[in-house]
């Protein structure tokens, strides 16, 4: 039985948003329906509302509910039909000595400091900026049981920090951030790569990406990696 088949929409609380401006497509109007935050949310029904789209940020489970726009699509790789690029092996094989390592926690200065760097230097222009330590926590520390955490280092240098929850049929890649000194190591695209090893090595389905908008230039990384599965008009279409 599918994780979609378990749950019934209709059977949870949720609730929308006033229409706000989008953050990726500025002459759009976004709304947002998120699940009750009193509703406990274990694996199981997290992995559920997955599949139909959903994503979580700190405490929400959300998804776009735009009454105008759809441009906004839930996407993730199948891990055992992923092909890289002959630039994706070349970013593969440029960042083999850096080591990873799972860790219980990033709530410490080492992480936040290389998380508020990546922040000031990447996205000044975000949502995010300028950071602080209690939005640091809130956005990417909140405890549950379904969170991993990955740190990558050159040598001793942490210089990437990876968070991804750990799914039923695959991993959500949530967010990760890295040191802009290093730029020409692509870490960004490393790090979905080393997350598809990680769902591949525990036989998962897919890693999930998100959204992914076609127009949105900061989005276009992630139609590099194919083939691609997308959520639309209530089921998964693959895209090759």
């Amino acid at each position: 039985m599918s994780n979609r088949e378990l749950i019934n929409l209709e059977q949870l609380k949720f609730y929308s948003t006033r229409e706000h401006p989008c953050s990726y497509l500025p002459q759009e109007l976004a709304t947002t329906l998120f699940l009750d935050p009193e509703q406990k949310v274990e694996q199981p029904l997290y992995s559920a509302l997955s599949d139909f789209g959903f994503r979580r940020s700190g405490n929400n489970i959300y998804r776009p509910h735009c009454a105008s726009c759809q441009q906004c699509i839930s996407i993730r790789i199948p891990c055992q039909s992923f092909c890289p690029s002959r630039q994706q092996r070349r970013i593969h094989k440029r960042n083999a000595d850096l080591q990873c390592q799972e860790v219980s926690s990033i709530d410490n200065d080492e992480c936040y400091a290389l998380f508020e760097k990546y922040i000031n230097l990447r996205h000044a222009d975000g949502d995010m900026y300028p950071t602080s330590r209690p939005d640091y926590v809130n956005f990417l520390c909140t405890p549950n049981n379904y969170s991993r955490y990955f740190t990558f280092r050159l040598k001793e240098q942490l210089i990437a920090v990876a968070l991804a929850d750990q799914l039923e049929q695959g991993l959500s890649a949530v967010y990760s951030f890295f040191d802009p000194d290093h730029d020409k190591r692509s870490l960004g695209t490393y790090m979905i790569l080393w997350q598809l090893e990680e769902c591949s090595r525990l036989g998962l389905h897919a890693l999930y990406l998100g959204y992914w908008i076609k127009n949105c230039q900061k989005m276009r990384y992630k139609s590099a990696f194919r083939p691609l599965e997308l959520y639309i008009n209530q089921q998964w279409l693959q895209l090759n």
